[in-house]
C-alpha cells in the first residue's frame, strides 16, 4: 500500500487508504516482472512466447498511458486510470478479469478493459484469487468474479458476477480500501467503521460469526516441516498442502453480506491487510490487531484463543501489508520508517533473521525510508522515499527483478529500476508489478 504518492498530494495522518487520481495528469507506464504461468505480466507480445516468465522489470504493452494504480492478485493483475477505467489481465477460470467464462484463453494476457464499469467513476482497485473489487468515487464497492466462500458480498449463496455487481448491502458507506483473502474480505469506510465477510473461521473476521473453529490451514505448518529438508521441496509442499487445505475450507462457516466487526467498532481503524488465512487491523491511536490463521506465526504472537489479539511491534506502524504466510508492518523508528516483518521465512521472505512469529526490523533497510511495502507467497517488495525498488525472498521465476532466479536473503535494490520516478509496487504470488511515471 502506498504511503504517499507525491508530496503534495494531502492525506489524512496515517496511510494513504482513499486512492484517487484525477490529479494525475503526467503520463506512466505498468511494468511487469515474476512468474507468468497465468498471463498475470500482461506481456502477450513477449519475444520468449506466451507465459515466459520475465526476470527483470518489462513494460506492460497495450495500457493506456494514464494508469494511475496498479493491483495484483495471486494469478492476476489490474490496472485503474484517470479517467475512472480498470483494465485487467492474466487468469480468468472464475471470470475475475470481468469477461466471461467464454474468453478465449490466448486473450487472458492481453490487457482488457473491464465492462460494466461505464458509468462508474473507479479511483480504486483490488484483487484476490478468484475475485476481483472496484471502489467508485461516490464510495460504492462493484466486485466480480466466482468464489464459493462469499467474498463476493453479494447475498445469501450468490457465487458468480461474470460482470460487475455492486454490493448493495454496503450503500450509504463509502468504502476507502478493500482487501481480499482467499476466502474472506474486509472494508473500510472513510469514517474507520470495519466490515468483513466471507469465510469466518479462526476469527480472521473477529468474532462476527456464531460458531468459531480453526481452519484446516492451521495443521499444515508441521507437515510441511517434515515433509522435506530440501528448502525448494519444502516450498513445493508447502504450496501443495496449502492447495489440499484450502479445498478443505470448501463447506465451512460463511458470512455472506458484509457485517460491521464489533471488536473495533469504537475505534478509527486507519489500514487493513488479508493475507490468504489471516487479517492485520490498524487502529488510528496505533493499536494493530491480528487474527485468523498463526500456522506460520503470522500473528505475530502465540495465541491461546480465537479472537483478535493485540500485536507489539515495539515500534509505532504506519501501515501494514501481507503475504501468503508473513505479515508486514512500516513503522516510525528514531532515524525514520523502517519495515517489521514475522510468519514464514523458509525463503527469506521475512528479510532478516531472528525468530518467525516475533515482529523484528528489517536492519539491512535502515536509513533507506520505506514509503511502501507488499508481500507476495514467498517474496516481498518495497518502494523507498527515493522511488527505489527493493526486492527480497525466494527468487524463482524472475519474482524479485534482479535478473536471475537466486533466493535474496536481504532486501537487494532492483537496480533496472534505478532512476525511474516509482509510483507504486505490488506483489501478486508469484509476480510484480510496479507502476512509473514517465
Amino acid at each position: 500500500m502506498l504511503r504517499f504518492l507525491n508530496k503534495n498530494f494531502k492525506t489524512r495522518s496515517g496511510p494513504l487508504i482513499g486512492l484517487s487520481c484525477r490529479w494525475m495528469s503526467v503520463k506512466s507506464t505498468v511494468m511487469s516482472f515474476g512468474d507468468d504461468s497465468q498471463g498475470a505480466l500482461g506481456l502477450h507480445n513477449s519475444p520468449f512466447g506466451l507465459g515466459a516468465d520475465a526476470y527483470e522489470p518489462t513494460p506492460i504493452p497495450g495500457l493506456p498511458p494514464d494508469v494511475c494504480g496498479v493491483a495484483a492478485g495471486p494469478y492476476h493483475s489490474l490496472a485503474f486510470t484517470s479517467d475512472g477505467h480498470v483494465w485487467a489481465w492474466g487468469r480468468n477460470n472464475e471470470s475475475q478479469l470481468g469477461r466471461g467464462p467464454l474468453s478465449p484463453r490466448e486473450t487472458w494476457s492481453k490487457p482488457q478493459k473491464v465492462e460494466g464499469l461505464d458509468k462508474v467513476m473507479v479511483r480504486a482497485a483490488f484483487a484476490s484469487g478468484v475475485v476481483s473489487a472496484a471502489i467508485g468515487d461516490d464510495g460504492a464497492l462493484w466486485v466480480w468474479g466466482k468464489s464459493k466462500r462469499g467474498q463476493l458480498g453479494l447475498g445469501n449463496h450468490v457465487t458468480e458476477a461474470v460482470l460487475p455487481a455492486r454490493v448493495e448491502s454496503l450503500l450509504g458507506q463509502e468504502i476507502v480500501k478493500v482487501s481480499l483473502g482467499w476466502g474472506h474480505v474486509l472494508a473500510l469506510t472513510k469514517h474507520g467503521k470495519l466490515f468483513g465477510w466471507g469465510y469466518y473461521a479462526d476469527c480472521r473476521l473477529g468474532r462476527i460469526g456464531r460458531s468459531l473453529e480453526a481452519s484446516p490451514l492451521d495443521s499444515i505448518s508441521e507437515k510441511v516441516i517434515l515433509s522435506s529438508e530440501n528448502k525448494s521441496k519444502m516450498i513445493e509442499a508447502a504450496e501443495k498442502l496449502v492447495s489440499e487445505a484450502m479445498e478443505k475450507e470448501t463447506d465451512m462457516p460463511i458470512i455472506w453480506e458484509p457485517t460491521l466487526i464489533e471488536e473495533v467498532s469504537d475505534a478509527e481503524v486507519v489500514d487493513i491487510t488479508c493475507g490468504l488465512d489471516h487479517s492485520l487491523i490498524l487502529c488510528r491511536d496505533g493499536t494493530l490487531l491480528s487474527g485468523g490463521s498463526n500456522a506460520y506465526g503470522q500473528l505475530g504472537q502465540v495465541t491461546g484463543y480465537l479472537g483478535l489479539h493485540s500485536v507489539d511491534l515495539g515500534l509505532q506502524p504506519i501501515c501494514v501489508a501481507s503475504g501468503l504466510g508473513h505479515s508486514l508492518a512500516i513503522c516510525n523508528a528514531e532515524d525514520g520508517p523502517t519495515i517489521v516483518t514475522w510468519g514464514w521465512n523458509h525463503s527469506s521472505q521475512l528479510g532478516r533473521d531472528g525468530t518467525e512469529n516475533i515482529p523484528l526490523v528489517i536492519d539491512s533497510l535502515a536509513g533507506e525510508m520505506p514509503v511502501s511495502v507488499s508481500g507476495g507467497r514467498v517474496h516481498s517488495i518495497a518502494v523507498t522515499e527515493k522511488r527505489e525498488v527493493w526486492s527480497w525472498g525466494c527468487g524463482r521465476n524472475g519474482r524479485l527483478g534482479l535478473g536471475s532466479s537466486a533466493d535474496e536473503a536481504e532486501p537487494m535494490l532492483v537496480e533496472y529500476l534505478e532512476g525511474s520516478d516509482v509510483l507504486q509496487a505490488v506483489a501478486g504470488f508469484d509476480h510484480n508489478l510496479v507502476l512509473v511515471r514517465e
